[in-house]
């Protein structure tokens, strides 16, 4: 296989890894909404097997003791690992919560959620591997693609043991919140390598120093907004155990988190709007500039749309996931056209 063939099977492979993310975001976000976290309660495989069971009948035999003793024993290494690092509080809360203890029991819908979820995690672990081998064509011409590629391997066997242990821990709140920031940092290094492979050769934009500073502000507005959202997720979480039968009251129950996040929110459209106003005054209609921000600026409308669902709706699963989705959408088309304001691949659309 030639250079030129492997540079362009990088790109095609790499576009799919990013839309397989975005998808792998999505189910995430239905296995948390739906409270399928704990519906495969060992890993790698499901109730030790590749493809779990269906029924009752299909369980292993005791596999409530076995796997509490697993997610033990499992937890005690963590720990070990808290307390080398300087988080012995933690490591102690850990030793001591009483909530490992106690079996799940088998549903086979929320099984099947959470091992959908995993299928799909396997399936873009692959292609990103893939594209790290197709990324070493750049070596001699990029070598940013190339060890950033490599990189992303690394962050994905990292967030496969992390995954592991958001199970062994019960949902441990802030594991959680480093998972979905994780995340989000192998969105974006598929997103860069993907824009350095296409933009090689262009020359760099001359653009106002105050289009950058906002399109930065704007990222880091939405990547907070994000980890608030996983927060009040997780305050839900707890109110949910005390107000089981009362959906009504969980979101105000839900604590100052909760009017932060909401807040938040004003101040990312308000951010958006401005950044809006910049990119039309300084980049024409169809430059990629403008058709990132009028993307971004619909999701908005619409993640704006399912948070009052969410907020006057009584949290419904479905708006939940698809809130989670809108979010990592922002943030990828933000990140992108962070990018494409340095360098755009056809060069051109800045008005002069």
């Amino acid at each position: 296989m030639n250079i030129a063939t492997s540079q362009n099977r990088f790109q095609k492979v790499n576009l799919i890894t990013i839309v397989l993310l975005f998808v792998l975001i999505l189910a995430g976000g239905v296995v948390r909404s739906t409270g399928s976290g704990m519906g495969c309660p060992d890993w790698p495989k499901c109730f030790g097997r590749y493809v779990p069971p269906v029924n009752n009948s299909d369980l292993p035999k005791d596999y409530k003791q076995k796997y509490v003793a697993g997610r033990l024993a499992k937890n005690q290494i963590f720990a070990k690992t808290l307390d080398l690092f300087g988080f012995s509080d933690f490591a102690t809360r850990l030793r001591q919560d009483k909530s490992i203890l106690v079996p799940e029991e088998f549903n086979a819908a929320r099984t099947w959620t959470e091992y959908v979820n995993r299928l799909i995690g396997a399936i873009t672990g692959l292609f990103l591997i893939a594209s790290a081998i197709y990324a070493i064509s750049y070596w001699d011409i990029k070598k940013e693609i190339a060890v950033l590629s490599i990189v992303n391997v690394l962050l994905v066997g990292f967030q496969a043991w992390l995954g592991s242990i958001v199970v062994s821990t019960n949902l441990v709140a802030w594991i959680v919140t480093v998972h979905m920031l994780l995340a989000l940092a192998i969105l974006a290094l598929s997103i860069w390598t993907f824009h350095l492979a296409k933009t090689i050769g262009a020359p760099r934009l001359k653009i106002k120093p105050i289009i950058y500073i906002v399109t930065l502000i704007g990222l880091v507005l939405i990547t907070i907004q994000i980890v608030f959202g996983t927060e009040v997720r997780e305050r839900i979480d707890e109110v949910s155990v005390r107000l089981s039968g009362y959906r009504d009251g969980w979101v105000n129950n839900a604590g100052q988190i909760f009017f932060q996040h909401r807040d938040l929110a004003i101040l990312v459209l308000l951010t958006n709007l401005v950044l809006y106003a910049l990119i039309r005054r300084n980049f024409s209609r169809h430059s990629i500039q403008q058709q990132l921000m009028s993307f971004t600026f619909l999701v908005i409308m619409l993640q704006i749309v399912t948070g009052i669902i969410l907020s006057y709706f009584s949290l419904p699963p479905f708006a939940q996931a698809v809130h989670v989705v809108f979010s990592s959408f922002i943030f990828g088309a933000q990140f992108y056209l962070m990018l494409n304001l340095y360098q755009s691949a056809s060069g051109s659309g800045v008005r002069k």
